[in-house]
């Protein structure tokens, strides 16, 4: 018994335990309070499947699985085809400036959705939309053309927002796809048109599949899109419906755990499906040992023209969102760019909110919670790592299952899910800060195990035999060998975390209190009051955090090897 019970198995089983604790039990929770007819914070009550009935077979649940498909299959398609086409010019075609162009697709991922939604909000409102309101002006119009509180203006905000992960995907596609196919197709004499229909579509077409499921749940999962444009507009989908059944008075738990319970199902499907199609597609693969280049496609003088809508495309869907949130923060009300609204431009906003208590407050909780869920979420990965990959412990297969389970559990859902939770079990936590990053933690387990997985299959198994024939125990072997050698990945995935974390909306927007309000929060609590230029300023400055984080993991990276 002696021999099992050393430092080695407590700290391994320790942190398996904690895994299973992060994953599961919120999972579980949910699931027992879906089927309670009373909230389960609340003695008493009966087991009931009523809430289910209410969520399959009432009218508003046809509606609601009606807008919510509607919204994630459009915008999810609109991102790929934006990411796929600008991934396309930047790996297989001549156009020039492809550093800049990689750089204006991958912008969008520091700035965070909310800030994106509102910039959208701030151009295309009907009411206060600067758009709509130049366009009325100038033609005379009563109402403005545009309406943003729509179907389609919330599958356009949400497409402009993600569509860098398509971008991302589909480059390494590209770049990795074999061009001899292509190659022997334009030899036997097939035009451009006709290899990339019967030759190019077909090979991608496992990885194509795989992009869209990827962008179908991202989307059926957002937030923000829906409770900021969404709910205006009276157009409930999933995650506002969940939001609005925990925020009316009285609160109808049940309902909003049987509508997160359905949404977790869609999420899960589609990341299983998506796992399935990429274990199956090395029947597809046309990478080989030998050596070649991606064939590139000489567009002659129309590679200006695809330059040119690379950059519109980049424009619109960035810049001008910052732009107007540059705007409104620099004058005293919100209105359409003019002469007298220049001339009474000042730094007043800034200087409030660099005084406002509240903002200094989400400031330092953000901080705290993005250093410490980014720090945390690695060590315990690394150890869950080195199970998964190097040790032969039995049942680790399931260890990675479960580490993995929180990439299908949509924010929304974590958040009423941990609610539940520490209102349930006798932890003190429910409320203050801790909660947060429990839930942080919980929700990038997936992102640190796979960045300190990949690290840690390139360690050679050697050199912890040498550490141990030299006399090193597993600890110092770890700590000394393992843990040094896996600094490039435990960064990266780090600053990566950290990102993540700081824009966080959808949990957080369940669990916070006064005390422990972050930055995301903060802002759509100024949406929420019409503070319009107020959160301008807070958007503006939480945009430049992000930008400076982003440049210290390219430093870092750099340095360390990684980034190019």
């Amino acid at each position: 018994m002696q021999r099992y019970l050393n430092s080695q198995t407590l700290i391994l089983g320790g942190c398996s335990l904690l895994v299973f604790y992060l994953a599961a039990l919120p999972i579980g929770t949910l699931l027992y309070g879906s089927f309670r007819s009373i909230p389960v914070m609340v003695a008493g009550g009966s087991f009931t499947v009523r809430n289910y009935i209410s969520a399959f077979f009432d009218q508003e649940a046809y509606y609601l699985a009606w807008n919510s498909l509607r919204f994630a299959l459009g915008s999810s398609f609109l991102a790929f085809m934006i990411g796929t086409y600008l991934a396309w010019v930047n790996e297989r075609t001549n156009a020039p400036l492809k550093t800049a162009c990689t750089l204006m697709a991958m912008l969008p991922l520091l700035i965070p959705g909310i800030l994106t939604t509102i910039g959208w909000l701030f151009l295309l409102s009907p009411k206060i939309g600067v758009i709509n309101l130049a366009l009325r002006k100038l033609l005379g119009l009563t109402s403005g053309p545009f309406d943003i509180f729509s179907m389609w203006g919330m599958i356009w905000v949400q497409a402009v927002d993600i569509y860098p992960l398509a971008f991302l995907l589909m480059s390494a596609a590209l770049r990795n796809m074999d061009p001899a196919l292509e190659e022997a197709s334009m030899a036997a004499g097939s035009s451009t048109m006709t290899t990339l229909r019967r030759i190019t579509l077909p090979v991608m077409r496992p990885s194509m599949i795989g992009v869209m499921l990827i962008m179908f749940v991202r989307a059926i999962e957002a937030f923000e899109v829906p409770a900021i444009v969404g709910i205006p507009g009276d157009i409930h989908v999933f995650t506002s419906k969940i939001y609005l059944a925990t925020h009316q008075y009285p609160s109808n738990h049940g309902l909003a755990g049987a509508y997160a319970v359905n949404l977790l199902i869609i999420c899960v499907a589609g990341v299983l499906l998506y796992q399935k199609l990429t274990r199956r597609q090395e029947q597809f693969a046309t990478v080989t040992g030998k050596g070649y280049r991606p064939r590139v496609v000489d567009l002659g003088y129309w590679k200006y023209l695809h330059l040119t809508i690379a950059v519109v495309i980049f424009a619109i869907g960035v810049i001008a969102p910052v732009l107007i949130l540059i705007w409104a923060s620099l004058v005293p009300y919100y209105g359409v760019p003019s002469a007298a609204l220049i001339a009474k431009m000042s730094l007043e906003n800034y200087e409030f909110i660099l005084t406002y208590p509240e903002a200094t407050k989400a400031f330092k909780n953000s901080l705290i919670l993005s250093i410490g869920s980014a720090t945390s979420v690695m060590l315990i990965t690394s150890v869950i790592a080195w199970i998964t990959v190097k040790s032969k412990i039995a049942g680790k297969g399931i260890l990675d299952v479960i580490s993995f389970i929180p990439i299908a559990i949509p924010g929304i859902v974590l958040g009423i899910s941990l609610m539940w939770v520490y209102l349930i079990v006798p932890v003190p936590i429910y409320g203050t800060i801790w909660i947060l990053f429990v839930a942080y933690m919980t929700k990038y387990l997936p992102y640190g195990v796979r960045a300190a997985s990949a690290s840690m299959i390139q360690i050679t198994s050697e050199l912890e035999e040498a550490s141990h024939v030299c006399g090193g125990t597993w600890q110092q072997t770890f700590r000394k060998i393992i843990l040094p050698l896996l600094t490039p990945g435990f960064l990266a995935g780090w600053l990566y975390i950290s990102i993540l974390a700081l824009r966080e909306l959808s949990t957080s927007i369940l669990l916070y209190s006064t005390d422990s309000i972050v930055l995301s929060v903060l802002i759509f609590d100024l949406l929420d009051q019409a503070q319009y230029n107020w959160l301008a300023a807070l958007g503006v400055l939480m945009i430049m955090v992000l930008m400076v984080m982003a440049l210290v993991a390219y430093k870092v990276g750099a340095t360390m090897g990684i980034a190019r």
